[in-house]
Parts: structure tokens; C-alpha cells; sequence
């Protein structure tokens, strides 16, 4: 992630809200990571006592990853593609599934520069939320940039993401 005094600032509003989000509902969260390459899991504990909400993180770049450790079915990522919301939702439901987390968020995306398709382009990042197996939220951005930038936004779009579902539940 790029790393400046701003940037440093913003990790600590990012890992601050979600303390206090997790807290406020006596949770513990997990991650599914694959175009962040466990940077959502590095902000989050990048501040002490984060062991008090942080469960787990997954870094599941290859579809055999996201098999084996999340439980993700391969019909889906035949049918719908590793970046999508569908894959998105089961990494969610994985997470939690394999974890002892009751809060997960989870990210598959394209951060280029190269990878990308008609489908899915450079800068396609799909999250899903998860607030329990059956409350899963998924949504799709298009992300500009570099790869670092596409993959700092995508941590940014999944912290908040997570916190402004927790507060509104």
C-alpha cells in the first residue's frame, strides 16, 4: 500500500471504525482476500487489542485456494468467474464458515495491470459482506488506477463497507 503520513492516518480511521463497529456488536471478524493480498487483514490489526475483534484472515488468490480453504463450490467459479458477486458471497459465507468469526468481508478483483477481460475488466473488484451465513451483501466497482491504487481503494470500499453494515443493522 502507498505509504505516506496521510496513508498512515487513513489506516488508523479505517482500523479505528472498525473497532469500534465490531464492538459495538461484540463481534469478531474474518477476512477472504484475493486482489488485496492481505492488506485488508494488515490494517485492521495494525492497531493494539485488534486481537479483541480481528478473528482470521484468508488470502485465497487461485481458484484452488478459494476451494479448498473457504469452501468456495467450483461450479461457481466456472459458471460466474473468480470476480464476481457470486464468488464473492460464497468467500464470504466461507470465511465465516471456517472460522469462529461472526462478521466477514471478502474481496476478488481484478488489480491489474494484466488479468483482465471482457467480462472483467482492470479495476473490477467484487465485495461481499457477511453479518451471518444467510445476510450477504455483494456489490461491484470499477476501480481506476494503478495496481496499487485499485487494490488501497478496494481496502478502503471494504472496511467502510463492513462498518456501515454493522451500524445499520
Amino acid at each position: 500500500m502507498p505509504m505516506n503520513e496521510d496513508s498512515e492516518h487513513e489506516i488508523q480511521r479505517l482500523a479505528t471504525r472498525a473497532q469500534d463497529a465490531l464492538r459495538a456488536r461484540q463481534a469478531m471478524c474474518t477476512v477472504a482476500e484475493s486482489c488485496t493480498g492481505g492488506w485488508i487483514a494488515q490494517v485492521l490489526t495494525s492497531i493494539s487489542g485488534s486481537s479483541e475483534w480481528f478473528e482470521r484472515g484468508f488470502v485465497v488468490y487461485s481458484n484452488a485456494a478459494k476451494i479448498e480453504l473457504l469452501g468456495v463450490p467450483q461450479a461457481v467459479l466456472e459458471t460466474d468467474g473468480a470476480v464476481s458477486e457470486p464468488a464473492a458471497r460464497a468467500m464470504a459465507r466461507g470465511a465465516l464458515a471456517h472460522s469462529g468469526a461472526q462478521v466477514a468481508m471478502a474481496v476478488t478483483g481484478v488489480a491489474g495491470p494484466t488479468g483482465g477481460t471482457a467480462d472483467a475488466p482492470v479495476g473490477t473488484v467484487c465485495f461481499g459482506w457477511a453479518l451471518g451465513p444467510e445476510r450477504v451483501d455483494t456489490t461491484t466497482q470499477r476501480l481506476s488506477g494503478d495496481r496499487a491504487d485499485i487494490r488501497w481503494a478496494a481496502v478502503r470500499l471494504a472496511i467502510d463497507g463492513m462498518c456501515d453494515r454493522l451500524r445499520a443493522a
